[in-house]
């Protein structure tokens, strides 16, 4: 189990939530000084073993969470635009970053995508953006095709996601510190206070 002094983030890349809290992520370290372990996860995964399901099956919900998904944007001065293309799937995207995420370029392939699907209307899925992603961030595509099609990294992938399941995990972003979870982009006060 990680120490007190680090936070556990499970994300994925569809998932406009993960993308506010992802943005976030260094003021959080700047003010608490904490590791931040990332767990890249497959969020239909999530849905599908945790018995949950995605908010925009309502649509007033999914009207509502995107205003304020906007609001949060404004407020974090970040971009953000609601991609054309969600949903759709990240499962190849998180095969990827699951396999780099301990590389030097993991936390600028992860801004890559982030920009491409949140900020940029792109679709993670056209092998060109990919492409386009993965070199940007300092990596060989090829090396990275390797990856998303691997079959250790596809196993890799679904137990990862099966843990954060088993830990109560039905959403994304969610994060740990400890054994204490928080599920959501505006918990960040709660985070640094258990990190207190």
């Amino acid at each position: 189990m990680p120490n007190k002094k680090s936070v556990e983030f499970f994300f994925d890349i569809v998932s406009p939530a993960s993308y506010l809290a992802w943005t976030q992520i260094p003021k959080l370290e700047a003010e608490t000084g904490a590791e931040i372990l990332y767990r890249p996860m497959f969020l239909p995964g999530i849905f599908e073993m945790a018995g949950s399901n995605t908010p925009i099956t309502v649509p007033a919900k999914a009207k509502w969470i995107f205003e304020d998904f906007a609001r949060f944007a404004k407020r974090y001065d970040v971009p953000f635009v609601m991609n054309e293309k969600f949903p759709l799937s990240s499962v190849y995207v998180m095969r990827g970053l699951n396999n780099f995420r301990n590389h030097t370029s993991f936390k600028k392939l992860g801004d890559q995508f982030y920009k491409a699907m949140w900020a940029q209307n792109e679709d993670i899925n056209d092998p060109e953006v990919v492409i386009r992603i993965v070199r940007e961030a300092g990596i060989e595509p090829k090396e990275y095709q390797s990856a998303m099609n691997n079959p250790d990294n596809k196993k890799a992938l679904v137990d990862v996601t099966q843990e954060a399941v088993s830990r109560g995990v039905f959403g994304a972003p969610t994060f740990f510190v400890g054994r204490e979870m928080h599920f959501g982009q505006d918990r960040m006060d709660f985070i640094i206070e258990a990190l207190a």
